[in-house]
């Protein structure tokens, strides 16, 4: 495969112009918050048009990024029930990240490939979706992570919508050059290589087949600068065999599986053998310590998080249940309580992104309220288990 620099020249140094097995891939690299990616997109396909136009977006978010209504179809208690309340979190953390550049330098995030979208489309131009199910990469990016670097994780991201710090011209002029989660994942990769491993990596990887695969003799493909080298490199080779392996949700560990059926088991069998060793009432008051460790923190996550009465009535009944067992969390059945008493309305999906972004706005808006319930009743919950279970045990010891 060469590079044909000749060609090359007629456009921007942000156009790579490859050749390989009798098809010639014109490879654009773009920051997401950028006008000058917008207009290149559009020239580059006006110019070549091409046989096809390959884009860094799955199905989700093409939709997403097309409809206006988008958020009309999002069943929030679905997506509860199949537990990626979490995935969504972080999924519209990372929007709203983009977002909060994008507003200094006034563009949209994505608007460079809703301008290569449309600018097809006019021209009656096939569209490839050559990004990986974003469902799935958020699912692998957090099954890849420990449960410190979450918190860690999570953390990163709330601090980078909070800080008010004001981007310089300098650093604005680098961000239109660059691909806005790209530099996200050059800032955390040392601390969260396994992160940085599966959003960008694994996506290199998949990009680089879909477009290698893609029908036509020209193909034109739009993805984000931060992209560019992995894929420059993987197109050099098939890659078709790790396929299925990076586009599958890795199971849970058999160590996790333990760990979650080993508390329950420790807190039951505590009890039962406190009940044969020193009689029912001693067994009574251990159980009603246990649903009080539990029950009351995480009804004080309710309460700190705003939510409806009927939330922390609720939180403090599921706590004590949820704790043992490891098929659901408090937080879940807590986050179903609350959309079902008081369900987001379509407005504040839509501004959530904008929402995010300031500190009251996560008690206002009635979708990050339930973010809020979730998070708090779950801590809650967790850190009632560590103390009951401490108590119990404890008590059995002695």
């Amino acid at each position: 495969m060469l590079e044909d620099t000749l060609v090359r020249n007629q456009h921007s140094d942000d156009v790579h112009i490859l050749h390989l097995e009798g098809k010639t891939v014109l490879l654009i690299g773009t920051a997401h918050i950028s006008q000058e990616s917008v207009d290149l997109v559009r020239q580059v396909i006006t110019l070549e048009n091409p046989d096809t136009v390959c884009l860094e977006l799955d199905d989700k978010r093409y939709k997403v990024l097309m409809e206006k209504k988008r958020w009309q179809a999002l069943d929030l208690k679905e997506v509860i029930k199949n537990k990626q309340l979490s995935t969504l979190m972080i999924n519209m953390l990372m929007a709203s990240y983009q977002k909060k550049l994008g507003s200094q330098l006034g563009v949209t995030p994505g608007a460079e490939l809703l301008a290569a979208a449309e600018t097809a489309d006019r021209h009656g131009i096939p569209i490839a979706l050559c990004d990986r199910d974003v469902r799935i990469t958020l699912r692998r990016t957090w099954k890849s992570t420990s449960f410190f670097k979450k918190g860690y994780l999570f953390a990163a991201l709330l601090g980078s919508l909070f800080d008010r710090t004001e981007v310089s011209e300098e650093k604005l002029a680098e961000l239109r050059q660059k691909d806005v989660l790209a530099e996200l994942m050059d800032e955390m990769g040392d601390t969260l290589p396994d992160v940085k491993r599966v959003l960008i990596d694994e996506r290199d990887i998949y990009l680089a087949e879909k477009i290698r695969t893609t029908p036509g003799g020209k193909i034109v493909a739009v993805v984000g600068a931060g992209h560019i080298s992995g894929i420059i490199k993987h197109l050099q080779t098939d890659n078709s065999s790790l396929m299925e392996e990076i586009s599958t949700i890795p199971p849970v560990s058999r160590t996790f599986k333990f760990v979650g059926w080993a508390i329950p088991l420790v807190i039951i069998g505590s009890l039962v053998t406190i009940g044969f060793q020193k009689g029912a009432s001693v067994a009574g008051a251990n159980l009603l310590y246990w649903i009080l460790a539990n029950g009351i923190p995480s009804a004080a996550g309710a309460v700190l998080a705003m939510a409806h009465p009927f939330t922390t009535i609720g939180a403090f009944a599921a706590a004590p249940i949820t704790s043992l067992t490891p098929v659901i969390g408090a937080g879940y059945v807590t986050a179903f309580i609350q959309v079902m008493v008081c369900p987001p309305v379509v407005r504040e999906f839509e501004t959530v992104a904008e929402d995010m972004l300031h500190f009251a706005c996560w008690w206002k808006n009635k979708l990050l309220r339930v973010f809020l319930v979730f998070i708090l009743t779950g801590l809650g919950s967790a850190i009632g288990t560590w103390i009951g279970g401490v108590e119990i045990v404890k008590n059995l010891m002695s």
